[in-house]
């Protein structure tokens, strides 16, 4: 059908229409019905809204929704009188929180009002942020939303409160890729209280471990090339995982995903904890202060460092259960034991320093580049639908390859690092020591050796990520109305 709705006519929404209004309403709600009812047996079904409002961007879910509200007689479709009687009451509600955003009642809605709206209800945004949520919905570029934009805008989304437009806007996407350096997401006051962000976590971890299990063989190979490097693993990507087959059979590809998976959970309730706090005693005396970009990157790299600081064992152990050869250990407490035994307890934070340092190129540059890609689209596409699935998914995607290329050198340290076993009291080789070993020896590309099954991941991992994260917050309670 198109991306141009000329079935939307202007028309003036008022609380009590005249005659003519209500007409002229009625027949655009009828013109509209027989787009959408495709097959012309009178009837809109899930498919067929699917198929007519594809261009507005709207999840399985929200269409679902649509349906369930508007179907009065519960058979699973909607005629003519269900639709328009669903169109009739969702504009009540559209208008209602149109009146509550135009606090000086001059039929406009400005930046200014977007964020005092959001503010009341505990989400804190800059008036920037809020210029650029006016933009996404500002058809005629007047830097301005009168009711005719608010309405065809959200129209087939069903928002009922503020609070559904405040998390519309959002867009939280918790995508897990196995590299948990990112800034954590923000949460307004009204979520923490209600439990929702614990639940939002749960279904990001969730969605964290099946994406990981997922893609561990890949990791694994990465692992591999970053430890033994060129001269000591040939070959390309199929060769390699031949290899690791002929070792130790099928299963060996998954050697570390389990404690890969367990310190998913705990890093992310410290990383959010610590997140609050950092920017708790940031704000100071002023409690509502909305914290800007830097500042935030300044609390996020803070608490992942203390995220990181506290788990960091279980990252030692993950890189030599990746590592090991079969029977050699026969499981996550005996590798912790020998390691303990035969290196002692510093052998537990083997790479620390540059694990730390990579935290700062990552987050910054994932975040910086995720927010100016996603942005650059809202600015470009003015009047649509805020970013989709594979919009959001491609930033994702790309911010965070950009990250790892970033930070990739000091991961390979670190990675050589924890995986270097040691007696006790022989000399430990530094960082520096290592850097300059590798650049020696393999050159600048070998400070990048794994980089290409790291890279190969990242869209799978993604795409696994999103789909049992979206299944897993619609299960928990989370779902986001209207988002996609």
């Amino acid at each position: 059908m198109g991306a141009q709705w000329t079935w939307f006519p202007r028309a003036h929404c008022q609380d009590s229409e005249s005659p003519r209004r209500d007409h002229e309403r009625e027949k655009r709600w009828a013109k509209l019905f027989d787009q959408l009812d495709l097959n012309k047996d009178g009837y809109i079904d899930i498919s067929e809204l699917r198929t007519g409002l594809a261009d507005r961007g709207l999840s399985k879910r929200s269409l679902e929704r649509i349906v369930e509200t508007g179907d009065t007689n519960k058979d699973g479709v909607l005629d003519f009188d269900e639709f328009t009687q669903y169109l009739r009451t969702h504009e009540k509600q559209l208008k209602h929180m149109f009146s509550r955003l135009d606090r000086n009642n001059d039929g406009q809605i400005d930046a200014a009002e977007i964020q005092h709206c959001l503010r009341s209800i505990g989400v804190e945004i800059s008036l920037k942020d809020a210029t650029r949520i006016l933009l996404s919905i500002d058809k005629d570029g007047n830097m301005t939303i009168d009711w005719n934009e608010w309405r065809d805008h959200f129209l087939f989304n069903p928002l009922t409160n503020m609070e559904d437009v405040a998390r519309y806007w959002k867009r939280s996407m918790m995508l897990d890729i196995g590299e948990q350096l990112t800034v954590p997401d923000e949460f307004s006051e009204e979520e923490k209280k209600s439990g929702y962000v614990w639940r939002q976590l749960m279904a990001g971890a969730m969605a964290g471990s099946v994406s990981r299990t997922g893609t561990a063989p890949l990791d694994r190979l990465k692992v591999f090339r970053q430890v033994h490097g060129s001269s000591d693993f040939k070959g390309n990507v199929l060769s390699s995982f031949q290899s690791m087959m002929k070792e130790g059979g099928l299963w060996s590809l998954w050697r570390g995903n389990g404690i890969n998976v367990l310190k998913i959970a705990p890093e992310t309730a410290i990383k959010f904890t610590a997140y609050e706090q950092i920017k708790s005693v940031m704000r100071g005396s002023n409690e509502t202060r909305n914290l800007r970009v830097h500042e935030r990157f300044v609390a996020g790299s803070l608490a992942g460092g203390i995220a990181q600081t506290a788990i960091y064992p279980m990252e030692v152990l993950k890189t030599r259960l990746t590592l090991r050869k079969t029977g050699q250990y026969s499981g996550i407490a005996d590798c912790a034991k020998q390691i303990l035994q035969r290196e002692g307890v510093t052998a537990f934070y083997k790479g620390y320093v540059p694990n730390m340092l990579a935290i700062v190129p990552y987050a910054g540059i994932d975040l910086a580049v995720y927010e100016t890609l996603k942005f650059s689209w809202l600015n470009r596409n003015r009047g649509l639908a805020d970013p989709g699935v594979m919009v959001l998914v491609g930033c994702g995607a790309v911010s965070s390859t950009c990250g790892q290329l970033a930070s990739y050198p000091l991961a390979l340290i670190r990675t050589r690092m924890q995986a270097l076993a040691l007696e006790k009291g022989a000399p430990k080789p530094s960082m520096l020591a290592l850097l300059h070993n590798i650049v020696t020896k393999e050159g600048v590309a070998g400070l990048y050796r794994g980089i290409s099954p790291n890279l190969l991941k990242v869209i799978p991992a993604v795409s696994v990520s999103y789909v049992v994260y979206e299944y897993t917050r619609i299960a928990l309670g989370v779902d986001i109305e209207g988002d996609t």
